[in-house]
């Protein structure tokens, strides 16, 4: 799966769970960009995109990630 991909699928995953259809995230997007990403949201957001890219992070990746661009290299790296 290239980036291309994996952004336009993310895009859907984040105006699912923000309930927000302006939504588009890039490489530099983060939670000060989104109006209602705060860290209980986040947890939706975790879960929803492993479900819809059938992938696993670490609780170690998921406080680590800076930006949206983080979360795309891990899942081109898992995603099949």
């Amino acid at each position: 799966m290239d980036n291309k991909a994996i952004y336009e699928k993310l895009n859907k995953v984040f105006r699912d769970v923000f309930d927000d259809d302006t939504i588009t995230v890039g490489p530099k997007t983060t939670a000060n960009d989104i109006e209602d990403w705060d860290s209980l949201e986040h947890i939706t957001l975790m879960t929803a995109v492993q479900k819809a890219f059938k992938v696993k992070f670490t609780m170690g990746e998921i406080s680590s990630m800076k930006n949206v661009g983080e979360m795309v290299k891990i899942i081109a790296a898992r995603a099949k």
